[in-house]
């Protein structure tokens, strides 16, 4: 898939918090990594191990001076940050911005201007300067009381809210699950509900007899909640059917 946004970090403090946002970027498809001026240089040897195989976002990573010169070909820039820092901006959440990233990738085919999600250094984010780059910031609802999301986390979040905007046939897919059994036929779930009633009855448990037949509704109604397939009806006559035996020492 072409025009797939770029993922910028201005100042990363961290190899280890690089490694980890390139591969939050390439567990939802995105390999553009370009970097502003990291604090310990580039490459770090530190980044690999982080990055747990996303070795390819890495390889591609760009480095810049500026975040200027980062985002050059980029029509459509977004900050994240949590607050706006003096600079009045649309603000959007990260669902709000892939939305319009995927509709700005429509007139980017045309004219090859691109999308960029920028983050800033671990430790203190970004700066008044570097958000008044962009046309709009990101931002999240977050616990007033607890605001910090680290760098890996921060690139996760806008590289979700993007995937999700791929939509089926795209380049993702979901993991695989277990497929569901179709429910039991009505007579397998006769046969169960009988099964109780049957080892019920000599127990005593529909006493008193006026209050016999609302006693059968409730268990009828309890055995046909769950949605039983015809395995767990299978098993599950036999317990029952274990539970009437008797015992052989």
């Amino acid at each position: 898939m072409t025009n797939k946004p770029v993922i910028v970090l201005v100042r990363p403090q961290l190899g280890e918090n690089i490694g980890k946002a390139a591969r939050a970027m390439l567990n939802f498809g995105l390999t553009d990594m370009r970097l502003v001026s990291p604090r310990d240089g580039w490459p770090n040897p530190s980044a690999g191990p982080a990055a747990s195989g996303a070795d390819v976002v890495l390889e591609r990573a760009q480095v810049f001076e500026t975040l200027a010169e980062a985002v050059h070909d980029c029509a459509h820039v977004y900050a994240t940050t949590v607050r706006k820092r003096g600079v009045t901006k649309p603000v959007l959440t990260p669902e709000e911005a892939s939305r319009e990233i995927h509709a700005n990738a429509v007139h980017t085919q045309e004219f090859g201007a691109r999308s960029a999600i920028v983050f800033g250094p671990e430790r203190s984010g970004l700066e008044t300067d570097d958000v008044a780059l962009a046309r709009a910031i990101i931002t999240v609802p977050i616990n007033p009381e607890f605001a910090s999301l680290n760098l890996a986390q921060a690139v996760i979040l806008c590289a979700y809210e993007w995937s999700k905007g791929i939509g089926r046939g795209g380049e993702l897919a979901q993991p695989t699950q277990e497929e569901l059994l179709p429910p039991a036929p009505q007579d397998e779930l006769e046969g169960m509900i009988g099964h109780f009633e049957a080892l019920l009855e000599p127990k005593g448990y529909f006493f008193p007899e006026s209050r016999a037949a609302a006693t059968h509704r409730t268990l009828r109604s309890m055995l046909t909640k769950p949605q039983w397939n015809h395995l767990e009806v299978r098993t599950m006559r036999g317990i029952l059917s274990a539970l009437g035996r008797e015992r052989r020492d």
